[in-house]
């Protein structure tokens, strides 16, 4: 069996590993847009400038009892928000970071803050450390995580951070930014205030190393019965920004089902932006120990 080489339109055999007449290698996917394989480590097509999708355009991951998904939406090139999500023995731990656009790689700030504050809280829970001081110790690691990444020369990569340990008769949560946190059932409220400017939005908090001393806010409360602890970022509440809102789509719904309802109501809103959601149910039965993360291309 024979084919032609993409690059050059000459004749080589299947199997073969490279083109005889022009060296192009063989077997390798090209750009989406404009079929070059000249794609950098950046993900961008160094022939047309097109970014690639990536397997972060839509995520969920789902606990037994809790669950998140993150959408790129339909204007952004690429997802540049980050969810985790675990659990440790009855208490639900999750993490929602948006990356800061108009710094370089925000994507990875996001997922580097995420990945290391689950991981964190999920080891200072496991060795007996309480939820507000197991915060603080996740959002320093974080930030250090995240400062980390910023190279000289450059503008340093930057997050927001929200997280929630749910468990046992209490809610904490910590955050640093504009990404928020709702209690929705009995009271439904914001739980978080926006480290941000009330006119423009502009951030005033965040993680990266030119955000100074990050120093998070913490808040823990008893819910009066069985709700909803969410956490999204602005992606979400942009749109649907009122806890009855959220709460009317939320509750009565399996977790995995109310965090794809919200996602899609913001895309159907228009999806300016990248949209995070997590759903952690709260007084409503354990929390699951094992995660399953289901990674799926964009629909």
């Amino acid at each position: 069996m024979s084919g032609a080489c993409p690059a050059c339109g000459t004749l080589v055999l299947v199997g073969e590993a490279f083109c005889e007449q022009c060296g192009h290698a063989l077997g390798v996917a090209g750009c989406t847009s404009c079929g070059a394989t000249a794609v950098g480590a950046d993900g961008y097509c160094e022939n047309c400038g097109m970014l690639q999708p990536s397997g972060r355009d839509h995520v969920e991951i789902e606990l037994e009892v809790a669950a998140g998904v993150s959408d790129r939406g339909l204007r952004h090139s690429r997802n540049e928000d980050a969810l985790a999500l675990t659990a440790a023995d009855t208490v639900a731990v999750g993490v929602v970071c948006d990356g800061v656009s108009t710094s370089p790689r925000p994507e990875e700030a996001s997922q580097t803050a995420a990945d290391t504050a689950v991981a964190a809280l999920a080891k200072q829970l496991a060795e007996g450390a309480d939820p507000a001081t197991a915060t603080r110790e996740a959002v320093r690691l974080a930030a250090e995580a995240v400062a980390a990444l910023a190279e000289p020369g450059e503008d340093a990569p930057a997050c927001t951070y929200v997280s929630a340990v749910a468990g046992g008769r209490q809610v904490t949560i910590g955050w640093v930014g504009d990404s928020r946190a709702y209690w929705l059932g009995p009271g439904s409220e914001v739980l978080t205030d926006d480290d941000a400017t009330p006119a423009t939005h502009m951030l005033t908090a965040w993680l990266g190393a030119d955000a100074g001393e990050v120093v998070p806010h913490i808040h823990t409360f008893t819910p009066d019965g069985p709700g909803v602890v969410l956490l999204c970022s602005d992606g979400l509440w942009n749109y649907y920004p009122e806890p009855a809102a959220l709460a009317a789509v939320a509750l009565n719904a399996t977790p995995r089902a109310a965090a794809q309802r919200l996602v899609r109501l913001a895309l159907e809103a228009g999806g300016h932006d990248n949209v995070t959601v997590l759903v952690i149910p709260f007084g409503q039965g354990e929390q699951a120990e094992t995660t399953v993360v289901v990674p799926k291309e964009q629909q």
